[in-house]
């Protein structure tokens, strides 16, 4: 383990192998950070939620292995409502994010310059959101989805797509992203017709979601879809 000078690392802190922490960061009380993570400079981990409902309960950030944390981030740990504040393994988090409280961050996921999560947000394994993207508290981006840049995200970004233009909307599926991590043609044109059904037929959602499980029995990845879709608090984009 290497920590750099000008730290402030508080009691209750727990600090995998090989973990670097570079300068003048602030490391508060119920953090615990995985193995082989960087942690840069001037940042702040673990400290109390931006929530009038707190009330000092004691509640966790966790952070996940092998993760990268770029300058000036700000990550809140959790309140009541969950316990924790949630970073998975493989996660690149680059400068002046902020991840609030109750936040569930995907492994292998990426968080752009400025991204801002309010509580309760929920990013997918392998998601990437776009630089200066604000999600509203309780959204949800799934896995594989890309966000564009400069984003405002008020409702549930479901998984395998591209999202962007103003107000927000599907773009297309992740076609590039899917391929590259290992995603076959047949995956991809399955996920493909799902989501035309979905956004691009004159069916309303619930009709949509009736024939896709008509016409795509037992489809992990397009029941993944419809899962996400069911199970949307926010609505979808």
């Amino acid at each position: 383990m290497t920590i750099g000078p000008y730290n402030v690392i508080e009691d209750n802190v727990i600090i995998g192998n090989n973990v670097s922490i570079g300068n003048f960061n602030t490391v508060c009380s119920f953090t615990e950070i995985g193995e082989n993570c960087q942690i840069f400079h001037n940042n702040s981990l673990g400290a109390i939620p931006q929530d009038k409902k707190f009330e000092g309960e004691k509640s966790k950030l966790l952070i996940g292995k092998n993760t990268i944390i770029r300058e000036f981030v700000t990550v809140n740990r959790g309140t009541k409502a969950t316990g924790v504040t949630l970073v998975g393994d493989d996660v690149l988090i680059m400068a002046y994010v902020h991840i609030a409280h109750d936040c569930i961050i995907g492994h292998n996921s990426i968080l752009v310059n400025l991204v801002t999560l309010g509580g309760h947000v929920e990013i997918g394994d392998w998601a990437i959101m776009g630089g200066a993207s604000n999600a509203h508290q309780f959204c949800r981006i799934g896995q594989h989805a890309m966000v564009a840049a400069n984003s405002k995200i008020v409702q549930d970004i479901p998984p395998y797509i591209l999202a962007g233009r103003h107000p927000v909307q599907f773009s297309g599926i992740n076609a590039l992203g899917l391929q590259r991590r290992g995603f076959s043609d047949e995956d991809r044109l399955q996920i493909k017709r799902a989501y035309k059904i979905l956004f691009q037929s004159d069916l309303n959602q619930s009709n949509a979601i009736e024939k896709i499980k008509l016409e795509f029995p037992k489809n992990t990845l397009v029941d993944n879809i419809l899962d996400f879709f069911e199970n949307s608090k926010r609505g979808i984009i």
